[in-house]
Parts: C-alpha cells; structure tokens; sequence
C-alpha cells in the first residue's frame, strides 16, 4: 500500500537530497499516514531499550503496538536495508518500551524506501 501511495503522490524529485535525508522523508510520510487514526498513538524517534526507536505506534483498545525503522534502500538493495533495519529493532531492543507499557501484541517493522518503491519485513511477538 506504502508503494502505491508513493507512486500516486510523489516526484523523484522528492527524494533528490542529500543521502542522510532520503531516510527523513519516508519518515515524515509515513508518521503522518499513521497518526490519520486519531485513537493511535503515535511516537517519533521514541527511547526505548538502548536507542531510538523510528516510529512506535500504540493502539490502546487492542493492546497492539507497532515498531517501524525505516532505512534508505541505497541502490534499490531492499533485502541489506531491511535485514539492516529488523536487526537494528532486535539489537537495540526496540520492544522495550512497549513491553513496559503492558503491550501483548508487538509487530516489528524493517521498512525500506528507494524512489518510489517500498519494501517491508514483518515479524510479531506475542506476549
């Protein structure tokens, strides 16, 4: 759905910034995207375990919550970003901070961006 919406909206002019950047922009997007629900709660560079987490989202009434790190797929090479990112989220323990919030159901999200494509790994933990 990510892609779709990248095709449909923006320029690959967009994107034409220096690398370090690239990564600020899907996240920008995407953090906008998610906070359309008004019910979620939704955290930008969140501390949680040894770092900082991209985006941590909350969905109280279902006792759900959502990790995403993002990465810049440099030269369309989604599979090293997203291994990159989901290694990351285990790494630094990303989970914490939900855990602490009584969170049951943890989604974790390595999301990689080139151009206008998207690629996504998923993985849950139940608790």
């Amino acid at each position: 759905m990510f892609t779709g919406y990248l095709q449909d909206t923006i320029s690959i002019r967009d994107v034409n910034i220096a690398k370090p950047m690239k990564k600020n922009f899907y996240h920008g997007l995407l953090l906008g995207l998610l906070k359309v629900e008004s019910s979620w709660r939704v955290k930008s560079d969140q501390e949680s375990g040894a770092g900082y987490a991209d985006i941590l989202l909350k969905i109280c009434k279902e006792n759900i919550g959502c990790i995403f790190e993002i990465k810049y797929a440099e030269k369309g090479n989604f599979d090293t970003a997203c291994s990159k990112a989901m290694k990351q989220i285990k790494d630094k323990a990303y989970i914490t901070a939900l855990r602490q919030d009584g969170i049951k159901i943890i989604h974790q999200y390595g999301m990689t961006c080139y151009k206008k494509t998207c690629s996504i790994v998923h993985e849950q933990y139940n608790i």
